[in-house]
Protein backbone atom coordinates (compact mmCIF):
# COMPACT_ATOMS: atom_id res chain seq x y z
CA UNK A 1 0.00 0.00 0.00
CA UNK A 2 2.89 2.22 0.54
CA UNK A 3 0.96 5.46 1.27
CA UNK A 4 0.51 6.91 4.71
CA UNK A 5 -1.39 5.94 7.93
CA UNK A 6 -1.74 2.07 8.39
CA UNK A 7 -2.70 2.43 11.37
CA UNK A 8 -2.03 1.34 14.87
CA UNK A 9 -1.73 -2.79 14.78
CA UNK A 10 -2.10 -2.80 11.37
CA UNK A 11 1.56 -1.96 9.82
CA UNK A 12 3.31 0.57 8.70
CA UNK A 13 1.85 3.50 6.71
CA UNK A 14 2.77 5.10 3.24
CA UNK A 15 6.22 4.26 1.91
CA UNK A 16 7.65 7.61 1.04
CA UNK A 17 10.71 8.76 -0.84
CA UNK A 18 13.24 11.71 -1.12
CA UNK A 19 16.38 11.28 -3.05
CA UNK A 20 19.67 11.38 -1.34
CA UNK A 21 20.09 10.69 2.65
CA UNK A 22 18.71 13.32 4.78
CA UNK A 23 19.86 16.05 3.00
CA UNK A 24 23.38 16.41 1.50
CA UNK A 25 25.02 17.60 4.99
CA UNK A 26 24.00 16.74 8.18
CA UNK A 27 24.17 19.23 11.50
CA UNK A 28 25.88 18.21 14.67
CA UNK A 29 23.30 15.79 16.47
CA UNK A 30 20.37 18.39 18.64
CA UNK A 31 20.26 17.51 22.40
CA UNK A 32 19.39 20.83 23.69
CA UNK A 33 16.28 19.75 23.28
CA UNK A 34 13.29 17.41 24.76
CA UNK A 35 9.53 17.12 24.88
CA UNK A 36 6.52 17.30 27.89
CA UNK A 37 3.87 15.44 27.53
CA UNK A 38 0.76 17.35 27.10
CA UNK A 39 -2.27 13.92 27.18
CA UNK A 40 -2.37 10.86 27.02
CA UNK A 41 -5.10 8.13 26.25
CA UNK A 42 -6.69 9.90 22.57
CA UNK A 43 -7.53 7.21 20.46
CA UNK A 44 -5.30 7.32 16.96
CA UNK A 45 -4.89 10.86 16.77
CA UNK A 46 -3.75 12.04 13.82
CA UNK A 47 -3.45 16.12 14.45
CA UNK A 48 -3.70 18.71 16.82
CA UNK A 49 -4.22 22.32 16.58
CA UNK A 50 -5.84 25.14 17.86
CA UNK A 51 -8.44 27.62 17.37
CA UNK A 52 -8.43 32.08 17.30
CA UNK A 53 -9.42 33.35 20.75
CA UNK A 54 -9.50 30.25 22.47
CA UNK A 55 -5.75 30.62 24.03
CA UNK A 56 -6.28 27.40 26.41
CA UNK A 57 -7.38 24.94 24.36
CA UNK A 58 -6.23 22.92 21.93
CA UNK A 59 -8.27 20.55 19.27
CA UNK A 60 -7.56 16.48 18.25
CA UNK A 61 -8.28 14.77 15.55
CA UNK A 62 -9.12 11.61 16.10
CA UNK A 63 -9.30 9.46 12.87
CA UNK A 64 -11.91 7.10 14.07
CA UNK A 65 -14.01 10.59 14.16
CA UNK A 66 -14.42 12.75 16.95
CA UNK A 67 -12.35 15.83 17.42
CA UNK A 68 -11.25 16.26 21.49
CA UNK A 69 -10.34 19.50 23.10
CA UNK A 70 -7.78 19.50 25.64
CA UNK A 71 -8.60 21.78 28.27
CA UNK A 72 -5.93 22.87 30.75
CA UNK A 73 -4.16 19.48 30.48
CA UNK A 74 -7.24 17.87 30.59
CA UNK A 75 -8.99 16.07 27.46
CA UNK A 76 -12.79 16.75 27.77
CA UNK A 77 -15.58 13.82 27.79
CA UNK A 78 -17.92 15.52 25.99
CA UNK A 79 -16.15 16.05 21.74
CA UNK A 80 -16.53 19.01 19.93
CA UNK A 81 -17.34 17.29 17.18
CA UNK A 82 -18.48 13.75 15.79
CA UNK A 83 -18.62 12.54 12.32
CA UNK A 84 -18.60 8.55 13.00
CA UNK A 85 -21.59 7.77 11.68
CA UNK A 86 -20.75 9.12 8.24
CA UNK A 87 -16.74 8.39 7.43
CA UNK A 88 -15.55 5.09 6.50
CA UNK A 89 -12.23 4.43 9.02
CA UNK A 90 -8.95 2.39 8.88
CA UNK A 91 -6.01 2.05 7.18
CA UNK A 92 -5.34 4.93 5.54
CA UNK A 93 -8.90 6.48 5.80
CA UNK A 94 -10.83 8.38 8.33
CA UNK A 95 -11.21 11.81 9.67
CA UNK A 96 -7.58 13.58 8.64
CA UNK A 97 -8.16 17.03 8.95
CA UNK A 98 -9.25 19.87 10.78
CA UNK A 99 -8.67 24.03 10.10
CA UNK A 100 -10.16 26.51 12.02
CA UNK A 101 -10.77 29.79 10.15
CA UNK A 102 -8.67 32.90 10.83
CA UNK A 103 -11.69 34.93 11.72
CA UNK A 104 -12.94 32.04 13.69
CA UNK A 105 -13.65 34.41 16.89
CA UNK A 106 -16.51 36.08 15.10
CA UNK A 107 -17.57 33.44 11.95
CA UNK A 108 -17.43 30.32 14.26
CA UNK A 109 -16.16 29.04 10.93
CA UNK A 110 -14.18 25.50 10.56
CA UNK A 111 -13.31 22.65 8.07
CA UNK A 112 -12.84 19.36 8.36
CA UNK A 113 -11.53 16.54 5.82
CA UNK A 114 -12.72 12.96 5.84
CA UNK A 115 -12.84 9.78 3.67
CA UNK A 116 -17.08 9.11 3.39
CA UNK A 117 -18.67 5.71 3.09
CA UNK A 118 -18.27 5.40 -0.04
CA UNK A 119 -14.09 6.18 0.34
CA UNK A 120 -14.35 9.76 -1.53
CA UNK A 121 -12.53 12.59 0.34
CA UNK A 122 -15.07 15.28 1.71
CA UNK A 123 -14.28 18.97 2.71
CA UNK A 124 -17.01 20.17 4.75
CA UNK A 125 -17.45 23.56 6.82
CA UNK A 126 -19.32 23.63 9.80
CA UNK A 127 -20.42 26.08 12.65
CA UNK A 128 -19.88 25.94 16.00
CA UNK A 129 -21.21 27.51 19.03
CA UNK A 130 -19.54 28.02 22.20
CA UNK A 131 -17.49 24.43 23.38
CA UNK A 132 -19.78 22.42 20.53
CA UNK A 133 -19.62 22.03 16.77
CA UNK A 134 -23.56 22.24 15.00
CA UNK A 135 -23.93 19.09 13.16
CA UNK A 136 -26.75 20.77 11.00
CA UNK A 137 -24.39 23.77 9.55
CA UNK A 138 -22.61 21.17 8.04
CA UNK A 139 -22.03 22.52 4.34
CA UNK A 140 -20.25 20.21 1.34
CA UNK A 141 -17.27 22.43 -0.23
CA UNK A 142 -15.54 19.74 -1.95
CA UNK A 143 -15.90 16.14 -3.11
CA UNK A 144 -13.31 13.87 -4.84
CA UNK A 145 -13.59 10.22 -5.40
CA UNK A 146 -11.00 7.96 -4.49
CA UNK A 147 -10.69 5.21 -6.48
CA UNK A 148 -8.16 3.19 -3.74
CA UNK A 149 -7.90 2.83 -0.33
CA UNK A 150 -4.65 4.68 0.15
CA UNK A 151 -2.76 8.11 -0.63
CA UNK A 152 -6.11 10.28 0.48
CA UNK A 153 -3.58 13.19 1.80
CA UNK A 154 -6.17 15.10 4.20
CA UNK A 155 -4.55 18.11 5.48
CA UNK A 156 -6.39 21.18 5.03
CA UNK A 157 -4.96 25.11 6.54
CA UNK A 158 -5.91 28.50 5.68
CA UNK A 159 -3.23 30.25 3.80
CA UNK A 160 -2.02 33.51 4.36
CA UNK A 161 -4.31 35.01 1.68
CA UNK A 162 -7.32 34.05 3.58
CA UNK A 163 -8.32 30.90 1.21
CA UNK A 164 -8.25 27.41 2.27
CA UNK A 165 -5.82 24.92 0.78
CA UNK A 166 -6.38 21.22 0.25
CA UNK A 167 -3.69 18.50 0.09
CA UNK A 168 -4.99 15.51 -2.06
CA UNK A 169 -2.93 12.48 -2.67
CA UNK A 170 -2.37 10.50 -6.23
CA UNK A 171 -5.30 8.29 -5.39
CA UNK A 172 -3.67 5.18 -4.23
CA UNK A 173 -2.32 2.10 -5.28
CA UNK A 174 1.47 2.18 -6.39
CA UNK A 175 3.16 4.29 -8.34
CA UNK A 176 0.35 6.12 -9.25
CA UNK A 177 -0.94 3.22 -12.12
CA UNK A 178 -2.95 5.50 -13.40
CA UNK A 179 -0.80 8.91 -14.19
CA UNK A 180 -3.58 10.75 -11.84
CA UNK A 181 -0.62 13.08 -10.27
CA UNK A 182 0.48 14.34 -13.73
CA UNK A 183 -2.72 14.74 -15.19
CA UNK A 184 -4.62 18.13 -14.95
CA UNK A 185 -7.75 16.73 -15.46
CA UNK A 186 -8.21 15.32 -11.83
CA UNK A 187 -7.80 16.80 -8.38
CA UNK A 188 -5.91 14.16 -6.91
CA UNK A 189 -2.51 14.43 -6.53
CA UNK A 190 -2.80 18.22 -6.61
CA UNK A 191 -2.93 20.70 -4.17
CA UNK A 192 -6.06 22.76 -4.48
CA UNK A 193 -7.30 26.04 -2.99
CA UNK A 194 -11.34 27.15 -2.55
CA UNK A 195 -13.04 29.92 -0.56
CA UNK A 196 -14.85 28.48 2.03
CA UNK A 197 -17.36 31.65 2.88
CA UNK A 198 -18.95 31.43 -1.15
CA UNK A 199 -21.68 29.42 -1.33
CA UNK A 200 -20.44 27.29 -4.08
CA UNK A 201 -16.76 27.39 -3.61
CA UNK A 202 -14.74 26.71 -6.59
CA UNK A 203 -11.46 24.24 -6.18
CA UNK A 204 -8.12 25.81 -8.21
CA UNK A 205 -5.41 23.80 -8.65
CA UNK A 206 -2.43 25.42 -7.45
CA UNK A 207 0.51 22.46 -7.84
CA UNK A 208 0.46 19.30 -9.09
CA UNK A 209 2.66 16.16 -9.14
CA UNK A 210 2.29 14.95 -5.33
CA UNK A 211 2.14 11.48 -4.24
CA UNK A 212 0.77 11.80 -0.87
CA UNK A 213 1.29 15.24 1.11
CA UNK A 214 0.94 14.37 4.18
CA UNK A 215 0.60 17.52 6.35
CA UNK A 216 1.76 20.80 5.07
CA UNK A 217 2.06 23.80 7.12
CA UNK A 218 2.57 27.73 5.69
CA UNK A 219 5.04 29.82 8.31
CA UNK A 220 3.13 32.21 10.57
CA UNK A 221 6.40 34.41 10.25
CA UNK A 222 7.37 34.50 6.03
CA UNK A 223 4.05 32.41 4.64
CA UNK A 224 5.95 30.11 2.87
CA UNK A 225 4.28 26.71 2.37
CA UNK A 226 5.52 23.74 3.58
CA UNK A 227 4.86 20.15 2.18
CA UNK A 228 5.82 17.13 3.47
CA UNK A 229 5.45 14.39 0.65
CA UNK A 230 5.22 10.71 1.12
CA UNK A 231 7.33 8.54 -1.27
CA UNK A 232 7.23 5.44 -2.93
CA UNK A 233 9.96 2.90 -2.28
CA UNK A 234 13.20 5.22 -2.14
CA UNK A 235 12.81 8.90 -1.21
CA UNK A 236 10.72 10.82 1.40
CA UNK A 237 10.78 14.61 0.44
CA UNK A 238 10.18 17.61 2.21
CA UNK A 239 9.10 20.52 -0.81
CA UNK A 240 8.73 24.11 0.39
CA UNK A 241 7.12 27.56 -2.16
CA UNK A 242 7.77 30.95 -0.88
CA UNK A 243 4.72 33.42 0.01
CA UNK A 244 3.99 35.02 -3.39
CA UNK A 245 5.40 32.45 -5.64
CA UNK A 246 2.78 32.61 -8.38
CA UNK A 247 1.73 30.26 -11.75
CA UNK A 248 1.06 26.65 -11.77
CA UNK A 249 3.97 24.62 -10.13
CA UNK A 250 5.07 20.96 -10.55
CA UNK A 251 6.53 18.58 -7.96
CA UNK A 252 7.40 16.37 -10.15
CA UNK A 253 5.64 12.86 -9.07
CA UNK A 254 5.48 10.25 -10.54
CA UNK A 255 8.14 11.56 -13.09
CA UNK A 256 10.44 12.09 -10.23
CA UNK A 257 10.35 10.37 -7.08
CA UNK A 258 11.77 13.32 -4.65
CA UNK A 259 15.00 14.45 -7.29
CA UNK A 260 15.47 10.82 -8.73
CA UNK A 261 13.75 9.77 -11.48
CA UNK A 262 10.63 7.39 -11.30
CA UNK A 263 9.48 7.01 -14.53
CA UNK A 264 10.34 7.66 -18.27
CA UNK A 265 7.55 10.21 -19.25
CA UNK A 266 7.09 13.74 -19.86
CA UNK A 267 6.42 15.87 -17.51
CA UNK A 268 2.96 17.76 -16.75
CA UNK A 269 2.01 21.35 -17.03
CA UNK A 270 4.04 23.54 -14.58
CA UNK A 271 7.24 24.65 -13.30
CA UNK A 272 9.13 21.91 -11.78
CA UNK A 273 10.13 22.50 -7.97
CA UNK A 274 12.19 19.72 -6.17
CA UNK A 275 12.71 18.80 -2.82
CA UNK A 276 14.85 21.46 -0.22
CA UNK A 277 15.34 18.40 1.87
CA UNK A 278 14.97 14.52 1.06
CA UNK A 279 16.16 11.05 2.52
CA UNK A 280 16.38 7.51 1.45
CA UNK A 281 14.53 4.80 2.85
CA UNK A 282 17.80 4.16 4.91
CA UNK A 283 16.85 6.87 7.35
CA UNK A 284 13.15 6.13 7.42
CA UNK A 285 9.95 5.16 5.12
CA UNK A 286 7.03 7.61 5.76
CA UNK A 287 7.39 11.43 5.90
CA UNK A 288 5.56 13.37 8.56
CA UNK A 289 5.99 16.95 7.37
CA UNK A 290 5.80 19.55 10.17
CA UNK A 291 6.03 23.59 11.15
CA UNK A 292 8.66 26.31 11.21
CA UNK A 293 8.65 26.98 15.25
CA UNK A 294 8.01 30.69 15.91
CA UNK A 295 7.62 30.43 19.32
CA UNK A 296 9.03 32.04 22.45
CA UNK A 297 9.64 29.17 24.88
CA UNK A 298 12.47 27.32 22.67
CA UNK A 299 15.14 29.65 21.87
CA UNK A 300 17.55 26.29 20.70
CA UNK A 301 14.33 26.20 18.04
CA UNK A 302 13.68 29.30 16.58
CA UNK A 303 13.26 29.25 13.04
CA UNK A 304 13.90 26.02 12.27
CA UNK A 305 11.55 23.85 10.38
CA UNK A 306 10.57 20.01 12.31
CA UNK A 307 9.33 17.10 10.46
CA UNK A 308 10.00 13.14 11.29
CA UNK A 309 9.13 9.74 10.40
CA UNK A 310 6.12 7.64 11.13
CA UNK A 311 8.37 4.27 10.64
CA UNK A 312 10.60 5.09 12.81
CA UNK A 313 10.07 7.77 14.68
CA UNK A 314 12.91 9.97 14.10
CA UNK A 315 12.67 13.70 14.05
CA UNK A 316 14.95 16.06 12.15
CA UNK A 317 15.07 20.07 11.49
CA UNK A 318 16.44 22.36 9.19
CA UNK A 319 16.97 26.19 9.18
CA UNK A 320 13.69 27.31 7.68
CA UNK A 321 15.81 30.15 6.05
CA UNK A 322 18.25 27.74 4.11
CA UNK A 323 17.23 24.30 4.43
CA UNK A 324 19.59 22.36 2.34
CA UNK A 325 22.20 23.87 4.49
CA UNK A 326 22.00 20.64 6.80
CA UNK A 327 19.94 18.34 8.21
CA UNK A 328 19.82 17.86 12.58
CA UNK A 329 18.44 14.87 14.25
CA UNK A 330 16.81 15.52 17.06
CA UNK A 331 17.53 13.74 20.11
CA UNK A 332 14.38 12.77 20.51
CA UNK A 333 11.81 10.27 19.22
CA UNK A 334 8.51 10.09 18.97
CA UNK A 335 6.69 6.61 17.95
CA UNK A 336 4.36 6.73 15.14
CA UNK A 337 4.47 10.55 14.58
CA UNK A 338 1.39 11.21 12.84
CA UNK A 339 1.61 15.02 13.02
CA UNK A 340 3.03 18.30 14.29
CA UNK A 341 0.91 21.18 15.38
CA UNK A 342 0.95 24.11 16.78
CA UNK A 343 -0.77 26.53 19.56
CA UNK A 344 -2.12 30.04 19.11
CA UNK A 345 1.58 30.97 20.69
CA UNK A 346 3.57 29.32 17.64
CA UNK A 347 4.93 26.65 20.36
CA UNK A 348 5.21 23.24 18.72
CA UNK A 349 3.27 20.16 19.13
CA UNK A 350 3.77 16.55 18.22
CA UNK A 351 1.28 13.73 17.48
CA UNK A 352 1.74 9.77 18.07
CA UNK A 353 -0.62 7.36 16.90
CA UNK A 354 -0.53 5.62 20.17
CA UNK A 355 -2.79 8.43 21.74
CA UNK A 356 -0.44 10.48 23.40
CA UNK A 357 0.33 14.37 22.24
CA UNK A 358 4.16 16.14 23.06
CA UNK A 359 4.97 19.32 23.40
CA UNK A 360 8.47 21.02 22.50
CA UNK A 361 10.17 21.92 25.31
CA UNK A 362 13.74 23.41 26.09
Amino acid sequence: MRGRLALAGIAVLAACGVAAAVATAREARGDALRLTRVATGLSLPVFVTAAPGEPNRLYVVEQGGLVKVIERGRVRAAPFLDVRATIVSGGEQGLLGLAFAPDYRKSRLFVVNFTDRSGATRVVAYRSRGARALPGSARLLLRVPQPYGNHNGGMVAFGPDGKLYVGMGDGGSGGDPENRAQDMGTLLGKLVRLDPRVAKPTAEIVALGLRNPWRFSFDRATGALWIGDVGQNAVEEIDRLPRGTTGLVNFGWDVYEGSRPYEQKALGPGRLVQPVVEYTHGDGCSVTGGYVYRGKRVAAARGRYFFGDYCNGRIWSVRAAAPKAGTREEGFRVESITSFGEDLAGELYLVSHNGTIFRLAP
